[in-house]
């Protein structure tokens, strides 16, 4: 009992119940000399992810006195489970163009500086910044029992025996709290820049935050860590992240980028929006970067046919003896009407002679009502 450390949740039918942060419990035990814990069955893998810590599972309290009495030994083993590679649901070298900002990015990733992305609506700045994991670095063993820590803090481990190998990338609504971005409550929790420790915290719409949110990010930024003050105790939580912000360039999001539409903004409306932004959090974003829209043939080198779920990529004008263009299933060719999408026949319609054009027809721009 000198050495041992028992740790659970008591219901009222005498069972225990699994408990969030068992990881730094087990951690901090391990510090303090104690060499075997006590822990809910559910808790036992991740007790085990700690070299060197005899991890005894048990299911209710009967169990833990039938163990002291010696009438009982836990018959368990930590599973062997085989580290995945990290896997991308989206890929960096899936961008095509945007050259220059593909280089910010990647020299943004390689020293861990800030990024602000600035550019009209649909010019891709939120695609970019999801591929940003994508061209990080592995974490090292300490950095993913960081990440594991905190995740278990949060009630964030679904899988508690696994370590997280993945870095984080954590993309709040812009009508977060303060609490929520920086941590707090009753109970304090980490918030959403601890969430992204040792990965990525995306803010989308950076103006559209409060700004009383996007100040309590200075301390952050420039300390890697967030104190939480309490009557009862103080409460310190890493939080050394990448920030990436985007935003657009005024409300209206086309000033400067008027080739497809005109900017409606009065000036004094552009200099209000940039203002919610004050520039000591500006001063502390490393890198800012234009991301103007991207030419439609750099984009779409080739016309695509959908079959089913299966994306093909075909030769523009490709058609059969007919001189008509193979179409399968219900793949709807789509053409550009006033007001409205019209779907066609799927098979065996005839494409205009710039096959391209009625793939192009989507990307002008809708008239108004």
């Amino acid at each position: 009992m000198d050495r041992m450390l028992l740790v659970g949740e008591l219901a009222l039918d005498g069972s225990l119940r699994p408990l969030n942060g068992i990881l730094p419990m087990v951690m901090a035990a391990k510090e303090a000399g104690i060499e075997q814990v006590m822990l809910p069955l559910a808790n036992s893998e991740e007790g085990a992810l700690v070299d060197g810590m005899r991890v005894l599972p048990v299911e209710s309290l009967q169990q833990a006195i039938r163990f002291f009495r010696g009438e009982w030994q836990p018959d368990w083993q930590p599973q062997t489970k085989e580290q995945e590679e990290s896997s991308f649901p989206h890929d960096f070298a899936d961008v095509q163009g945007q050259a220059h900002v593909k280089r910010a990015m990647e020299v943004a990733a390689a020293g861990g500086h800030n990024l602000l992305l600035i550019g009209p609506p649909g010019s891709g700045k939120t695609m970019l910044a999801r591929r940003i994991p994508s061209i990080l670095p592995n974490m090292s063993l300490q950095e993913a029992l960081e990440v594991t820590k905190i995740c278990s803090i949060a009630g964030l481990t679904a899988d508690r025996g696994r370590l997280i190998r993945e870095r984080p990338f954590r993309s709040p609504h812009h009508t977060i709290s303060q609490a929520g971005l920086v941590g707090g409550g009753a109970i304090p929790k980490p918030g959403e820049v601890s969430l992204a420790h040792r990965g990525v915290l995306f803010l989308d719409e950076l103006p559209e935050f409060s700004k009383s949110a996007l100040e309590v990010l200075r301390q952050p930024l420039e300390d890697h860590e967030v104190t939480v003050g309490r009557a009862r105790a103080v409460f310190t939580f890493p939080a050394e992240f990448m920030l990436v912000a985007s935003m657009n360039p005024c409300p209206c999001g086309y000033f400067g980028y008027e080739e497809d539409r005109s900017c409606t903004c009065t000036p004094h409306q552009v200099g209000r929006y940039r203002s919610k932004i004050s520039g000591p959090l500006l001063d502390r974003i490393d890198i800012h970067i234009e991301v103007p829209k991207v030419d439609y043939k750099t984009l779409i080198p080739g016309q695509r046919r959908i079959l089913g779920r299966n994306t093909q990529t075909c030769k523009p004008g490709a058609r059969d003896s007919t001189g008509t263009v193979q179409r399968e299933g219900r793949d709807l060719q789509q053409q550009h009407e006033p007001g409205r999408y019209k779907p066609l026949l799927p098979a065996g319609c005839s494409l205009p002679s710039d096959p391209e054009a009625s793939i192009r027809h989507p990307w002008l721009k809708r008239p108004g009502p």
